[in-house]
């Protein structure tokens, strides 16, 4: 029998589309749609007695597909299994290979970075055999999270609510969640006081602040503050005793992993790592483009490398040069490249378009809203990490007076914008980088050593020390990241699971931990004290990197844990009695008997019971009032959301009412008209916008 073109097994229908066509006719493009094969979802599946040997099944419905690329495969005179350029994607190549009953010397792995022509045609040339390492650190992997989930989520079962789960890294994760949130319970605010001093010189005002000897670094106890007055009084002159310039550079953030894009479009763009993540697929898959058919926009985008191929770095500078001029482009090469750490995958790149001249104003019209964000955002970001550093003059006035108290004013002026032309990066409120960054403040009056200035005005204020700022979804990956716990392809999972389980809610940014997290927690501390222990999940990320490296056998990262945690698992079965969740009483009362009702869970998740029950059996559906009312008729509006899980906020009136928006309603009412107001995202802020169809009231939230 004849045999036909060349098969390429990818695992997506829009990465099939993208590469069939620049690749034409003369291969035939398949998509596996994922996984093929897996462990049982009804059984455990892991001979533990036999090397912990998996038993894999063909995933329920992928049938008539593998059938089909069973047949593709046997008609084909060679087999290109095309599947991600990650640990995950070598296993399902793996799996492909099994499947299909290819032998060793048929399987044709191939991997690219970015789905363009070039690399698929580079990848094409390149085949290489299927790396088992890779495949046996995600067998590993998958192995290890069934031993833990399969095991131990029975017993929170058993012990806690049915339908809990306890994976090895969501644990981890929950576990500084929660002790996040006792650090802000416990957290006793302290007061504390800052003295602002205005004085007037010949050309103008000079703003500066208490410094020094008293207190630390401006913060001063209220005698401290006494005393200060005391000595500095308005009409009194003082005298600038010293004036420092320094010309200093601020270098371009790096582009893009899959960690710093999840932060950065959480903080700028307003974006869930969910949809952040299922955002950037799009855009490496493949998107029509008018004029250019179904384009890759950006290379791979689960990379943990900050590095910039030449032939990338090369395009980049020759349009920043054509673009903004010969004076944006950095002396040599790429400004800095921060170096790999351990485990990290290199052989990837960064997340950057690929094609830096595909400006986003070109995709106008061809892209979603989103789409399109996310895609501003890694263009710019990666524009501007090839250009030259900021370039800004910093200066600091010190200011004596009679050898009793100091005051400093910093202030700086830009002198070369360089990167900041294209992208600043954002900041957590917290991160120090924030509060450090000298490059925001306001030029200061030219003044020198020896000028004499009057007193104006003086300002004291008080403050008190704010807690630890709770986790925002931004600052739990980058933490996860710093801790080394979960790979780039997790972090997005991780958050998701939490909520999903509820053992986390969302309040505004915030990640808070509920009732039931904190029980889960408690108990995984006290009997699995390994399971919320960063240090140790990180060290299990370290062994997978060695078996990956093929320094390490795959069964020994699993038969190192199992030995303890089998025996913790039967000692916990013995000694945990049924944990009794708090009860949550809300403020609606029985239609039967009027009795309170509690809030419950069941097999579908939250419902509403009379707290009088068995007495009273009367029950009803939950949902989560927002504090606004319907601008329609008047009703609460309560939170719902859609098939794929997406948020929206609509009347509990429904379906009398038809009422919905996509936008988070407040507590606060329009003055205009006196309906209920909601967020809207403008930029990187939120505005308030009148709900009521024909007001148009719109007001600035304050940052």
């Amino acid at each position: 029998m004849a045999r036909s073109k060349p098969l390429i097994i990818v695992e997506s229908p829009a990465k099939a589309k993208t590469i069939s066509r620049f690749l034409g006719t003369r291969y035939q493009v398949k998509a596996s749609m994922g996984h093929v094969r897996d462990l049982p979802k009804s059984q455990f599946g892991v001979d533990v007695d036999n090397g912990f040997k998996p038993r894999y099944i063909t995933i329920r419905g992928k049938g008539p597909l593998l059938k089909e690329l069973k047949d593709a495969a046997k008609k084909s005179d060679r087999i290109y299994l095309a599947t991600d350029p990650d640990r995950e994607g070598e296993a399902i190549s793996w799996h492909l290979a099994e499947a299909l009953h290819l032998a060793p010397q048929d399987v044709h792995r191939i991997e690219f970075h970015e789905i363009t022509k070039d690399a698929v045609s580079h990848a094409i040339k390149e085949a290489r055999p299927i790396d088992m390492g890779l495949v046996n650190a995600q067998q590993a992997r998958r192995v290890l999270d069934r031993v833990v989930g399969y095991q131990l989520s029975p017993l929170l079962w058993r012990k806690v609510r049915p339908g809990l789960s306890a994976g090895r890294v969501q644990s981890a994760a929950l576990k500084l969640l929660v002790d996040r949130e006792d650090a802000v319970q416990r957290f006793v605010p302290e007061q504390y006081f800052t003295v602002d001093m205005t004085a007037v010189a010949e050309n103008g005002e000079l703003l500066s602040h208490y410094y020094a000897p008293l207190g630390h670094r401006g913060r001063v106890t209220a005698q401290e503050m006494e005393q200060i007055l005391q000595g500095v009084k308005v009409g009194a002159q003082v005298v600038v005793s010293d004036v420092k310039t320094k010309e200093k550079r601020r270098f371009p953030a790096l582009p893009f992993t899959t960690s710093t894009l999840q932060q950065e479009a959480s903080r700028k763009l307003g974006l869930s790592v969910k949809r952040t993540m299922s955002l950037a697929q799009q855009l490496y898959e493949g998107l029509e483009v008018p004029g250019e058919g179904t384009v890759g926009l950006v290379t791979y985008i689960r990379t943990d490398s900050t590095r910039i191929g030449d032939g990338a770095r090369d395009e980049a500078r020759e349009y920043i040069a054509e673009r903004f001029g010969p004076a944006y482009v950095p002396e040599s090469g790429q400004i800095r490249q921060s170096k790999a750490k351990p485990g990290v995958q290199d052989a990837h790149e960064a997340i950057r378009p690929t094609n830096v001249r595909r400006h986003p104003d070109m995709l106008k019209g061809a892209l979603n809203r989103d789409q399109l964000r996310l895609y501003r955002l890694i263009w710019e970001r990666f524009v501007a990490s090839q250009m030259a550093a900021m370039v800004y003059e910093s200066t600091t006035i010190d200011i004596a007076f009679q050898d009793q108290a100091k005051f400093r004013a910093t202030g700086s002026r830009v002198l070369f914008p360089g990167y900041s032309t294209v992208y600043q990066e954002s900041f957590d409120e917290a991160d120090p980088q924030l509060q450090d960054d000298d490059t925001k403040a306001k030029p200061l009056l030219d003044l020198v050593a020896g000028t004499v200035l009057t007193i104006a005005r003086i300002e004291p204020q008080e403050h008190f020390t704010e807690p630890p700022p709770r986790y925002t979804e931004a600052s739990l990956v980058k933490t996860l990241e710093e801790l080394g716990i979960g790979r780039p392809s997790t972090y997005a999972p991780i958050v998701e699971t939490l909520l999903h389980r509820d053992y986390v809610r969302r309040d505004q940014k915030k990640l808070i931990p509920t009732d039931l997290g904190r029980v889960v927690v408690d108990l995984l501390q006290h009997y699995f004290p390994e399971i919320v222990d960063t240090r140790f999940t990180a060290e299990i990320e370290t062994e997978l990197d060695h078996v990956a490296a093929d320094d390490m056998q795959w069964q020994d990262v699993l038969k190192g844990f199992y030995e303890r945690f089998s025996e913790e698992l039967a000692r916990a079965d013995d000694d945990i009695e049924k944990v009794d969740l708090p009860l949550e009483e809300t403020d609606e009362v029985c239609e039967k008997c009027g009795r309170p009702m509690m809030v419950k869970y069941g097999r579908f998740g939250k419902f509403l019971a009379c707290s009088g029950y068995p007495e009273c059996d009367f029950t009803k559906p939950y949902v989560e009032k927002t504090g606004a009312l319907c601008p329609k008729c008047h009703k609460d509006l309560v939170v719902r959301r859609t098939r794929k899980g997406r948020t929206f906020y609509g009347c509990v009136g429904y379906p009398e009412c038809d009422f919905v928006t996509w936008n988070r309603p407040s507590d606060k009412v329009c003055p205009r008209c006196g309906s209920s107001m909601a967020f809207k995202r403008r930029g990187n802020h939120d505005s308030l916008m009148c709900l009521r169809e024909g007001c148009g009231y719109e007001e600035e939230q304050a940052q």
